[in-house]
């Protein structure tokens, strides 16, 4: 390799894996993510390690699971030894910057004023991890600050029970500020190469994208949730529970809005990511104009998924829906990887530091649990087959579901099986006859056998989750 890679990674936060024009809905407008797609490959079967933040995250950063790094709940900190992608490449010579969420530590105002940092390689920390102005330190705050705009004269959302209102003026949004402060980066002069981590609070609740973008979503022309009335009754108690809005105040009630109001939330929703598309393209439009385009590696992904109402349920918890865990991913570099190659491979978050590494020409870590799919991207091979299954977890995720938070997901490709620890319920679904995932076979004596076969198989997965570390120096 003559030249090693710039990297533009950018990670939305709570984005489902079916939001983007070119592959496949046709209500969401994203013509920059759709040049992507055009320009790398798009990953159909990506799924996330966990369906929240802090464990995701710390998963996609390391190669490695929650639950061997041991980060595996929101509010936890990533422990000290862990080491992050963004780290291993600073000490081989990039340079390495941040804008937006990080989220590998609490933050939460009451128990900290500025995000608690291990050594993570970045040198550039320009730290927001969410737009309002709860901590002393934010730098999107003070970005408004500097052009004489304070955040409670801009944002005053309407208060209507779930969520949805316009929010701030995209010219002031903190996507936008994403934005900016990643063309800065980009137009630094440096003689090695840099990686860029892009990441907006967007489309995380709540549901407040800039008016005028709220005004181009008819909430009658957008697709109303996938719910079927009476779908949760064999399903875990807590879905029920959380369908009716009583969990902790966690999140809006399904059960207590109207069609229509459902609807808005998902025109809300794809408004917030057409504003991420807009934002996009000006990141591609800048690094194509400082002449980098060719010669950087292009990420494209989220931490994990959005219900959006879809079987009665809003937000985040301990679900394992495709909406849940289930996100885009779309790579490119030009001249170096296949171009509008759609992979229906199946892929974990975990394999992107290891693609990473052996993409810059590095060793991956034998702590690195993830597996390169850079073959895929060079066309070396099948875009069709990388994994047998994917494996994702919750334990104990969030604060708000008690033992039913306990929990594990194992997908290969065609049955999915979802094991709560501390209970007996569990969740079994046929994808290729029923891809919404609206029936539950977990207690149906004609699939017995399968589901037996499938906890099997998700232990032997969990079993192999088991930390690499330390390595074996003798035999015994």
């Amino acid at each position: 390799m003559t030249k090693p890679p710039n990297i533009l990674w950018i990670c939305t936060d709570q984005q489902r894996f079916d939001t983007i024009h070119a592959l496949g809905n046709p209500h969401i407008r994203t013509p920059n993510l759709d040049r992507l797609v055009s320009e790398g490959v798009a990953f159909a079967n990506a799924y996330s390690q966990s369906p929240v933040c802090t464990p995701s995250r710390a998963c996609f950063l390391t190669g490695r699971y929650p639950r061997t790094t041991r980060c595996r709940q929101n509010g936890q900190r990533i422990p000290e030894d862990e080491v992050l992608v963004t780290r291993m490449l600073a000490e081989e010579g990039w340079d390495c910057g941040l804008v937006g969420k990080l989220h590998l530590a609490p933050c939460e105002p009451r128990v900290c004023t500025y995000e608690d940092r291990i050594d993570d390689g970045y040198r550039v920390f320009w730290w927001s991890h969410h737009p309002n102005p709860d901590w002393p330190q934010n730098d999107y705050i003070d970005w408004l600050a500097r052009q004489g705009v304070e955040w409670d004269d801009y944002y005053q959302p309407v208060r209507n029970g779930y969520q949805t209102y316009p929010g701030m003026p995209s010219d002031l949004h903190q996507t936008t500020w994403c934005a900016e402060k990643t063309i800065e980066f980009m137009g630094e002069q440096r003689d090695r190469p840099w990686l860029m981590s892009v990441n907006p609070f967007d489309p995380h609740h709540p549901f407040d994208p800039p008016e005028e973008y709220l005004k181009r979503y008819d909430p009658d022309a957008v697709p109303a949730p996938a719910y079927r009335p009476g779908e949760l009754d064999n399903k875990p108690g807590f879905q029920r529970v959380d369908h009716q809005g009583a969990y902790g105040g966690h999140g809006p009630a399904v059960a207590k809005l109207t069609e229509r109001q459902q609807r808005e939330v998902v025109a809300a929703y794809y408004a917030m990511i057409e504003l991420i598309d807009d934002q996009v393209g000006r990141i591609l439009d800048a690094l194509e104009a400082t002449g980098q385009r060719e010669n950087t590696i292009i990420l494209f992904h989220s931490d994990h998924g959005e219900m959006l109402g879809d079987h009665g349920l809003l937000l985040k918890g301990p679900y394992f829906y495709d909406c849940a865990v289930k996100v885009p991913l779309i790579v490119s570099w030009p001249g170096r990887f296949e171009q509008g190659l759609r992979s229906d491979a199946l892929v974990e978050l975990t394999d992107l530091a290891p693609t990473l590494m052996e993409a810059c020409g590095l060793p991956v870590p034998k702590r690195m649990q993830g597996r390169s799919f850079l073959p895929i991207l060079t066309g070396e091979a099948d875009p069709s087959r990388h994994r047998d299954s994917v494996y994702c977890e919750s334990y104990n995720a969030l604060t708000s579901h008690g033992p039913s938070a306990q929990a594990t997901m194992y997908f290969d490709g065609r049955h999915k099986l979802c094991v709560y620890h501390v209970t007996d319920e569990g969740e079994l679904y046929d994808l290729q006859n029923d891809p919404q995932e609206f029936v539950n076979l977990w207690d149906e004596p004609a699939h017995k056998d399968l589901k037996l076969d499938l906890l099997r198989r998700c232990l032997h997965r969990t079993a192999l989750t088991v930390d690499p570390e330390p390595e074996r120096i003798a035999g015994w």
